[in-house]
């Protein structure tokens, strides 16, 4: 094997571990709700899930300015900016989540107005928002925790750590639902109880593995000016750039919402089929970060770019695989997450578009990658600027003419335009390195 290869698989393989667990346990607890007989549970789940998707996707700068920063200095073997940059990640974590936590009432109430459920939704969905909001503490900290270990070429922690959050998530919430009778407030309660137990263990790997990271602390360097702007130009770029997806996630979602329950249900089972291939192909992305920040870090550009080749050359691997097994056993997966016989009737009727999702997908996530690792983040932003205005042109020009498959042509040309702006931004204004 490649000795490039083994330093990618080193850390994707483990980062997939990880990942893999995170769509699992959505697949379960839709598994949960879709067996409960009604819609409206998989409706309040999916919506539910929706907002804390948002809340936590426009924080995850947290996770990747932390990482890609981190991979930078500890190519230089700067050791005492690694330990600066996660403590200046893990303070930002927790302001944050002060801060939705004192605004959780008016956060739910804005929810709301745009997702526009029903009545029988919006009940089920309240209870399950107002137990999941607390876990916004260690879900941003652990966020910062995840992104250093990363940047320190250490993707087992990491794997360790979301193999029991979700483990535990996953026998909570059987346990609340199937044992003590509850129903959404049981699979909320089981993510809550994960999230502080996933952020515990998380922390002991921070003590017993980098004990001298405390030791090497520069305090008086942790709030300097000139760190700290580069620290939240990074942050911020990544930031507006995730709005841009997370505005048209939400949008995708509320669309499916406002055409009824039926399709909401439907379009939250495919979805998943995106979410499964997106954490395999975060994996590789990961590997993009951490092995080539590393090498521009240390400013070895021949490295850096076989590094980017390699990637490629596994994405169309995945690319392969996944479009194999959707076409091949899609109406068996759909099958599998629900027993709702207008669902399976509907989701059939739309499962070719998720044929060509890993195609239109894999670009992005590898180059997504690269630039968190090189924190070319204005780059990242202006892609994503770019692919948000084809998704909203191409839905409003072809809605209701084709009803939902606008909706699902348009997010396929959302993921095709980062993947080709993304291409050509790197293509001239390639990285500048420092020897």
């Amino acid at each position: 094997m490649h000795h490039l290869d083994r330093q990618i698989l080193r850390i994707a393989i483990p980062s997939i571990v990880s990942n893999i667990t995170v769509p699992l346990l959505g697949l379960v607890d839709l598994a949960i709700v879709g067996h409960l007989g009604s819609t409206a549970y998989i409706g309040a789940i999916s919506l539910g899930g929706m907002i804390f998707n948002v809340v936590y996707w426009i924080f995850g700068f947290l996770r990747m300015g932390s990482s890609g920063l981190t991979a930078q200095a500890y190519g230089r073997s700067d050791f005492k900016e690694t330990s600066l940059l996660l403590s200046r990640s893990l303070f930002l974590g927790l302001s944050i989540a002060v801060v939705l936590l004192l605004l959780q009432s008016p956060l739910f109430a804005l929810s709301l107005a745009v997702m526009q459920p029903t009545a029988e939704i919006s009940g089920l969905l309240s209870t399950y928002y107002h137990i999941c909001i607390w876990g916004a503490p260690p879900s941003l900290c652990l966020f910062a925790l995840s992104g250093w270990f990363l940047g320190m070429q250490d993707s087992r922690s990491p794997m360790y750590v979301a193999i029991f959050q979700n483990v535990t998530n996953i026998a909570a919430s059987l346990l609340f639902v199937y044992v003590f009778g509850m129903k959404v407030e049981g699979v909320a309660l089981g993510t809550l109880i994960a999230q502080y137990t996933g952020f515990m263990l998380a922390l002991l790997f921070l003590l017993t593995k980098y004990r001298n990271a405390g030791k090497q602390m520069e305090w008086r360097r942790l709030l300097r000016r000139s760190d700290m702007l580069k620290f939240f130009k990074v942050n911020s770029d990544i930031f507006f750039r995730t709005c841009c997806l997370v505005a048209v996630f939400l949008f995708f979602t509320s669309a499916g919402s406002w055409q009824g329950e039926g399709i909401l249900a439907t379009n939250t089972i495919l979805m998943e089929f995106y979410i499964l291939f997106s954490y395999i192909m975060d994996g590789f992305a990961f590997a993009g970060e951490a092995v080539g920040g590393k090498f521009y870090g240390a400013g070895r550009p021949d490295s850096f770019y076989a590094t980017v080749r390699r990637i490629f050359m596994f994405g169309g691997w995945m690319v392969v695989l996944f479009t194999a097994v959707y076409v091949l056993a899609g109406n068996n997966i759909i099958r599998l997450l629900t027993n709702v016989p207008e669902v399976i009737d509907t989701a059939s009727g739309y499962a070719f578009w998720t044929w060509v999702m890993p195609l239109a997908g894999v670009a992005a996530f590898v180059w997504d990658g690269i630039f968190i690792g090189i924190t070319a983040s204005r780059q990242m932003l202006l892609s994503s600027i770019i692919a948000t205005v084809m998704f909203f042109s191409a839905y409003y020009l072809l809605f209701p003419s084709l009803t939902n498959h606008a909706l699902w042509l348009a997010f396929i040309l959302f993921l095709l335009g980062r993947g080709i702006s993304q291409t050509l931004l790197f293509r001239f204004s390639p990285p500048k390195f420092i020897r």
